[in-house]
């Protein structure tokens, strides 16, 4: 039986699987970072209030990447190029889910659809990162290497998410209702589809890097498509689904710094 903390584990020890986990999370939140920076300079005069969350959130996915930079460094090692089938956020955008790289990198600002478009595409994402980090913390919350790193990058999901849910809830209360509900519905049903393409790849890989015996490596295929199957049938609700969160104003202030991570 393969348990989570134990797979975990040996990806950890083993320097050629950490190698590759943290050089695919570093490029993630690198990436989170710019596009996070580019909507933030290019809100449109109308939700300017809200260009500060905005960067405040690139503001937490670039120290992510550092701090899963600084966590290779600590251990001797360096970033390996990500795998193509492995970039969450290529792979995203290439499905059509967010706004598109080209569109940012014009300096005209966006619409308030776009934000909403953006908005809608955080609040699916970061479900996704909440969750998984939330799964880390419970596995790995201890480990003397990383475990401050997983506690702290957690904490700042979960901030990230609840922002998402307040500020949709303000736009759907301003008549936008439709639009969102129906973009978090697509957005969230190509997530699925995109997660399950990337795990089967990461672990594709992890498997060639560990030496994993065929019957390992096929046990946990069919565990990712038994995940992906539910959540298509049911588990996307709770991707798309709003509810007022209990920590308001969450990107309020100053993203909370991690010094010893550089």
């Amino acid at each position: 039986m393969v348990s989570a903390k134990s797979l975990f584990r040996e990806i950890l020890d083993d320097d050629e699987s950490f190698r590759l986990f943290c050089s695919i999370a570093a490029g993630g939140e690198a990436q989170g970072g710019w596009e996070n920076g580019r909507i933030a300079a290019l809100v449109p005069q109308s939700e300017r209030a809200l260009a500060p969350k905005i960067a405040r959130h690139g503001a937490d996915e670039d120290k992510h990447g550092r701090i899963f930079t600084a966590l290779l460094r600590k251990r001797g090692l360096t970033p390996v190029p990500v795998p193509p089938e492995t970039d969450y956020t290529m792979l995203l955008e290439r499905q059509g889910i967010g706004l598109a790289h080209d569109r940012l990198r014009r300096d005209e600002p966006l619409t308030v659809r776009d934000i909403i478009v953006y908005l809608a595409h955080s609040r699916v994402t970061e479900q996704r990162a909440a969750d998984q980090m939330a799964m880390l913390r419970r596995h790995l919350g201890d480990h003397p290497d990383i475990g401050r790193a997983v506690r702290l990058i957690a904490d700042d999901e979960d901030r990230h998410l609840a922002y998402t849910h307040e500020e949709l809830l303000r736009f759907a209360a301003a008549g936008h209702g439709r639009l969102i509900q129906r973009t978090l519905r697509a957005y969230a049903l190509a997530e699925i589809r995109v997660h399950r393409d990337v795990s089967l790849a990461v672990m594709a890989r992890m498997g060639r890097i560990l030496g994993w015996s065929g019957a390992r490596s096929a046990l946990l295929t069919a565990g990712i498509h038994a995940a992906c199957a539910y959540e298509r049938l049911a588990g996307w609700h709770r991707m798309a689904g709003l509810a007022m969160p209990a920590h308001r104003d969450a990107l309020g202030g100053p993203a909370a710094p991690a010094p010893e991570y550089g």
